[in-house]
């Protein structure tokens, strides 16, 4: 496959958006919480590592991607199991990190785009897309800068909008939706990964991940910032998008593995669409 695309561009637009640089000197937006930010960059270096500070997300991750891969298969008729499922398709993925996520849908033939505020973290997700070979746009910048340059472009408009594992990182959560909402092409559809504040998403997210297990760095999360199931939908519907689909996530310790569920006690996905669209 080409390599990671350095230059930014909206997919299949052939409209150009700002430089990196550019991008990066307006973000300051309202959705960005600088110190959340800086946990991640701190943390950038250890992206790939499968054992590492990011080994719950690797575990993950295979998960989240046939997650979005059939649910896009679906909605175009596709077969998921072919080779490249998603070709033709456009997908920011918001918070993309090192990179995790983006890569392996960009192999699923999908033009992908992921941003970052976190300018460590895209540096390590070009790097790292460029020694596998694999092409993945990728800027530094929010959902809000990017949305500014894509309305001024001409409105360039994403097939699937992603922010797994981002919303609890959010300082302004309308403003992070409006931007992602207003990104989503009128029959796109929208992937949301968070956590549920329960008392057995502190107990395992929290007690167990970070202070038991050690998966990730004390003071990771806040369970406070986690979100209910409901009080998403209702934030989606504020900015004209339906809660269509909602799955638990649920770790089985002794596969040392994560799955599909109907438990949306801790982990969950949900998938929403814009308002009058199935």
């Amino acid at each position: 496959m080409e390599p990671s695309r350095t230059s930014p561009g909206g997919p299949g637009t052939g409209r150009p958006w700002a430089s990196p640089g550019e991008a990066t000197a307006r973000s300051g937006s309202g959705s960005v919480d600088h110190a959340e930010i800086a946990k991640f960059e701190a943390m950038a270096d250890a992206w790939w590592d499968p054992t590492g500070k990011f080994k719950p997300l690797h575990r993950l991750n295979p998960v989240r991607v046939r997650f979005i891969r059939d649910r896009l298969a679906a909605r175009l008729g596709r077969n998921p199991e072919e080779p490249e499922p998603l070709r033709g398709l456009s997908i920011l993925d918001i918070g993309c990190g090192g990179g995790l996520l983006a890569e392996p849908l960009a192999r699923l033939g999908a033009e992908v785009t992921g941003i970052d505020a976190a300018e460590r973290n895209i540096t390590i997700a070009r790097r790292h897309a460029e020694t596998v070979g694999v092409h993945v746009t990728y800027l530094p910048c929010s959902a809000e800068d990017l949305a500014a340059q894509v309305g001024s472009s001409g409105g360039a408009q994403f097939d699937a909008v992603l922010a797994m594992e981002i919303v609890e990182h959010v300082a302004d959560l309308d403003a992070f939706f409006k931007a992602a909402s207003g990104m989503l092409k009128p029959s796109g559809m929208m992937v949301v990964a968070t956590l549920n504040r329960t008392v057995k998403s502190f107990a395992f997210a929290i007690v167990g991940a970070e202070y038991v297990l050690r998966w990730l760095p004390r003071g990771t999360h806040d369970w406070r910032r986690f979100m209910r199931p409901s009080e998403l939908a209702r934030r989606l519907r504020g900015h004209g998008l339906d809660m269509k689909e909602l799955a638990g996530v649920s770790y089985d310790p002794i596969g040392d593995s994560f799955s599909i569920s109907r438990d949306c006690g801790v982990n969950y996905m949900a998938v929403a669409r814009h308002a009058g669209h199935r």
